[in-house]
Order: C-alpha cells, then structure tokens, then sequence
C-alpha cells in the first residue's frame, strides 16, 4: 500500500516504495520517480536497480540522487532542479521516511527564489518538518 504524500499539486514525498507501489504512482499521474535513498541502506529494500527497471517497464521516468547522512550537497539540489524543470506531470521523490526528500525538495524550491515560509507550509500540509534546514532555506532563497 502506498504511503505518498502530497507536498504540492506536482509533487509527492514518501517512505521507501516497493515495486508495487508503481502502478499506484502511475494511475495517480506519476511521470517521475527520484529515488534519494543510497543502494545499500536497507538491503532488504528494493535498490536503485529494481525500482529503475520497474519505473522503465511502467513507463515512468527515474532518476536517482541518494543522499546519504552526510547531509545535502549544491550538486544534489541542481540535479533536482534540473530533475523537476524537465518533468511533466506529477514527480514522486522517495527515502526511508520521506524526509530527506521533502528536505532536498524544499532547498531546491529555495534556491529557486520560493519563501521558506511557503516551504515550510507545503512541506508540514504533506506532515514533515523543514526546522532543521531552516537557515539553509533562508540562505538559498535570498541569494
């Protein structure tokens, strides 16, 4: 059973997904699947590969860029950036939780130009808190 969870109308965070989750993602007008989650963090999960092939088979696009617990880096909110700017439709960006994707949503949003104030909101309507990043949200969107 999926777990998505809007953050906007285009986009939706979630807890690691299986390959089932797919044709829920699909039937809800999923064009993208970002997978923020490094291989290896879970071996019992689905890794990269799986969910790759099974994004193919579906047709839905998929692009991964994991983040790790070292944190967020500029690379990885440019390749979201780039990742969102080509998307149609609605993208689904998936962790362990679901955090770290609202997270690397939220600071591209900012380097973007958008409020931390209208992050912060998008992000707790979908039940996660940018607090943590806050000051990196406030850096990014006044540059």
């Amino acid at each position: 059973m999926s777990n998505f969870r809007p953050i906007t109308d285009t986009f939706l965070a979630s807890p690691q997904i299986g390959l089932d989750d797919l044709a829920v993602a699909k039937e809800m007008g999923v064009t993208l699947v970002v997978n923020n989650r490094p291989d290896g963090e879970e071996p019992s999960a689905p890794q990269g590969e799986s969910i790759a092939a099974a994004c193919e088979q579906a047709g839905i696009s998929y692009v991964s860029i994991p983040v790790g617990h070292s944190g967020f880096s500029e690379a990885q909110i440019d390749q979201l950036i780039e990742a969102l700017r080509t998307a149609e439709g609605i993208t689904l960006a998936y962790c362990r939780s679901g955090t770290r994707s609202t997270l690397l949503w939220s600071l591209a949003q900012a380097k973007q130009g958008v409020s931390p104030e209208v992050i912060a909101a998008s992000a707790a309507a979908g039940g996660y808190d940018v607090t943590p990043i806050r000051p990196m949200l406030d850096m990014l969107s006044s540059r």
